[in-house]
């Protein structure tokens, strides 16, 4: 029977970029490896209720830069910035190397698969249908603009004697064209019956340069949120507006 290879890996270069970004010298990269594996897993520790995306690591001239991907930024930071200074001096303490902690936040949680999975989990925790939360899931993600989306439960679903695999798709996921930019994400549900094991898919389009979009995804972290929304809202009073004075005429 065939099998699902990985679909960030095999795009990695092509539509893909790496979560960790270093050069190390020989007899150093286990080392660093072991220190990013170590932080990783220590932040998602510390920051589970923070539903934390993606966590990139860069060591820039001995410094360390970890960006976190949050929907949440207001449980990383924490009440006057007080929570993220201790992550910081931990973050240091495991590197070795002074370390600076950007928080990134996802303002589409929806169309994040890892994101998407870890709520699919946490539905199933909580005893609610697996077929009306991969429903859920698959509704929102269409619905915020993804093309396609997939999801996979297996385990013992509802508790049944034997476990199974169950399916939910929408859309196009094109896992053979590399140029697809196809989020993937994995999770756990620990439920009395077993652990019941979450696979998303979720295809936003192709990707022709990928350091372009790189570039286009740091402009938008760095523009205010608020601008936005506001100009939308008066382009809509305007609208109303407008078609008051049709019907009045």
């Amino acid at each position: 029977m065939g099998h699902k290879v990985h679909p960030t890996g095999i795009r990695l270069g092509i539509a893909k970029d790496w979560n960790s970004k270093w050069y190390a010298n020989k007899g150093e990269y286990a080392q660093y490896l072991a220190a990013d594996l170590k932080v990783r897993e220590m932040l998602r520790k510390k920051l589970a209720q923070a539903g934390i995306s993606k966590i990139l690591i860069e060591r820039p001239a001995k410094t360390a830069r970890v960006t976190i991907h949050t929907a949440r930024p207001g449980v990383v930071i924490g009440k006057k910035g007080e929570d993220i200074e201790k992550l910081r001096k931990e973050v240091s303490d495991l590197m070795g190397v002074p370390a600076h902690i950007n928080v990134s936040e996802v303002r589409k949680p929806e169309i994040d698969a890892q994101l998407v999975a870890e709520s699919i989990a946490q539905q199933l925790e909580r005893r609610i249908m697996f077929r009306r939360a991969m429903k859920r899931s698959v509704g929102n993600a269409m619905r915020l603009g993804a093309l396609g989306i997939k999801i996979n439960v297996s385990g013992r679903l509802n508790g049944a004697e034997i476990a199974r695999s169950e399916w939910a798709r929408e859309g196009r996921v094109p896992l053979h064209t590399l140029r697809a930019d196809i989020d993937y994400g994995t999770a756990e549900a620990h439920t009395t019956y077993g652990v019941i094991g979450i696979k998303v898919w979720i295809y936003k389009g192709e990707i022709f340069d990928l350091s372009q979009v790189n570039q286009e995804s740091k402009e938008e972290q760095s523009q205010p949120r608020r601008e936005g929304g506001e100009g939308r809202r008066e382009s809509r009073r305007e609208g109303g507006e407008g078609r008051r004075e049709r019907t009045a005429k």
